[in-house]
């Protein structure tokens, strides 16, 4: 998959054809599909949310932990955990009937990048 990018202004139309519109971006069609999934499970109140709860809390977390502190249904949390799941940003075990979550080292790095990276918009 190559993507492309017109000129910008006059002076952009000087180069030559084969120098225009050559801009291309390093990933393959499978980490670009992973990366618009990954930001699109983080692009819900309710899975954003639940992420940052079960990466600051110390150990695995159960869907009924968050139930309370999300103050959504368990079942709208069960569904948000495995969009998380599918998106790699947690991982899951199973114990008796329960499910325990915890957030991934990917999940970690993008919540770490996301606190890092906050002001810089205002600035």
């Amino acid at each position: 998959m190559r993507h492309e990018i017109a000129p910008r202004n006059q002076d952009d139309s000087v180069r030559s054809e084969r120098e225009c519109c050559t801009a291309v971006h390093s990933l393959t069609e499978s980490e670009l599909a992973s990366d618009v999934q990954v930001l699109s499970a983080l692009g819900n109140d309710t899975r954003y949310e639940a992420l940052r709860l079960i990466a600051d809390t110390e150990g695995d977390v159960c869907v009924c932990e968050l139930e309370p502190a999300l103050g959504v249904s368990q079942s709208a949390i069960s569904q948000a955990l495995s969009r998380l799941y599918a998106a790699g940003l947690v991982s899951r075990r199973k114990e008796g009937r329960w499910r325990y979550y915890a957030a991934t080292p990917r999940a970690t790095t993008l919540l770490n990048t996301l606190d890092e990276t906050r002001g810089d918009a205002d600035e």
